[in-house]
């Protein structure tokens, strides 16, 4: 008799959602891309970034981040994929998630400001937060376990990436607006940023055991280290070493840390 638990009517309609957003997602970047209306991600983040610079090419992440969207998408509507707890609790979150990412395209396209802070914010939180309520549930999964890299991992990287761009998000718009407070100057107003990005991947890595949301705020730091290397050079130093924090950190909390002894409640 086969274990695997088959999805009901409304778990399978849950799939198929969490399918369409994800193809909604990545097709409506591609779109945006390929036809040229407005501007790009990248074209967005260096529009207002004389208080943080990210470097171009760490926008690259995305075609990572996105067939990790749809292998996780893709897999749930697949019939010898089983319900479980984790696509139970992370589905509604990670569609909700998609669409996010999806009509922050759209909004940065159109400079639409407010709306791109919203959304990224937005995305962010509706991932983490689950993912978090679900770190006993992660932590206990076996290393190859097809969960760990099917579901995990993708949904990690996105919120990762977007644990970063959301305040680099904020810089771009508070700077651009004039907005930003003179109380400190903007590098120091960067370098907060970074230190709180930088204690969001450690404490994220703590909870889940896995690198998979720290790798791409590394990223993203190393590439605001490359950016401001010759324009601002403390805030470049201070980047590549959050970034090798980062980096080293958590590789010690998921390998070198024993993951907690869960006790049945």
């Amino acid at each position: 008799m086969s274990s695997i638990v088959r999805p009901t009517s409304a778990q399978m309609t849950r799939r198929l959602v969490v399918l369409a957003c994800a193809v909604f997602a990545v097709v409506i970047a591609q779109a945006q891309m390929l036809m040229g209306w407005g501007q790009t991600a990248g074209e967005f983040a260096a529009d207002s970034d004389a208080t943080l610079k990210v470097a171009g090419y760490a926008f690259s992440i995305w075609g990572v981040i996105y067939l990790g969207l749809l292998i996780y998408a893709v897999r749930q509507v697949l019939p010898a994929t089983g319900e479980s707890p984790l696509l139970n609790q992370l589905g509604w979150p990670s569609a909700l998630a998609f669409l996010g990412i999806g009509w922050w395209i759209v909004a940065a396209a159109f400079d639409w400001e407010m709306g791109t802070i919203a959304l990224i914010f937005s995305a962010l939180l509706v991932l983490l937060i689950p993912l978090l309520l679900n770190a006993r549930e992660i932590r206990a999964l076996p290393r190859m376990a097809r969960e760990r890299w099917m579901v995990v991992w993708p949904l990690a990287l996105l919120a990762g990436w977007l644990g970063i761009a959301a305040p680099v998000n904020v810089l771009t718009v508070l700077t651009g607006n004039g907005d930003l407070p003179t109380v400190l100057a903007l590098t120091v107003w960067a370098l907060i940023a970074v230190a709180l990005v930088t204690v969001k991947a450690l404490a994220v890595t703590w909870a889940l055991r896995t690198p998979a949301f720290a790798l791409p705020i590394a990223w993203g730091l190393l590439a605001v280290f490359v950016a401001e290397l010759e324009r601002n050079p403390t805030l470049a130093v201070g980047a590549v070493i959050a970034s090798g924090v980062t980096l080293v950190g958590a590789v010690i909390l998921t390998f070198r840390l024993k993951a907690p002894v869960e006790r049945p409640a």
